[in-house]
């Protein structure tokens, strides 16, 4: 099973954990969050974010999800990498970690396509004609 990480601003992962723990159940195992405040100094975090990938890391590799590419917990995102086993999506968003947590037993490659899909399908204009909200 691949491990996943979510590195976000403020309580964003544990309150996407949070909702996808009520989504799926219960808690999903190896998944866990670093939030990342405006105070925390990331060369503090990233031993934190590499001690989190090795635990999560059962063999099949890690994804790591982050919220805003470009902004302080992407960059520490971009400080794991190993490609083929440790993985980096940004923009995370509840459709996209239920797609992840629904297709880690597949391999890296596959697990990045889905989530990337679950997070682009996601996206939905609410019209009438999207949700048949009459008729």
């Amino acid at each position: 099973m691949i491990g996943l990480l979510i590195i976000a601003h403020g309580t964003l992962g544990e309150s996407l954990i949070h909702c996808a723990t009520h989504v799926m159940g219960e808690r999903p195992p190896l998944l866990r969050q670093i939030g990342v405040s405006v105070r925390d100094d990331p060369a503090t975090l990233l031993p934190l974010a590499q001690q989190a990938v090795r635990e999560l890391d059962q063999g099949a590799g890690v994804l790591v999800l982050s919220d805003i590419y470009g902004a302080t917990p992407c960059n520490l995102v971009g400080k794991l990498l190993v490609p083929g086993r440790v993985e980096g999506i940004a923009g995370i968003s509840l459709p996209m970690l239920v797609r992840a947590l629904t297709y880690r037993n597949e391999p890296l490659k596959v697990l990045i396509e889905k989530a990337v899909a679950g997070g682009h399908d996601g996206v939905i204009h609410f019209t009438e004609e999207a949700c048949n909200c009459h008729g």
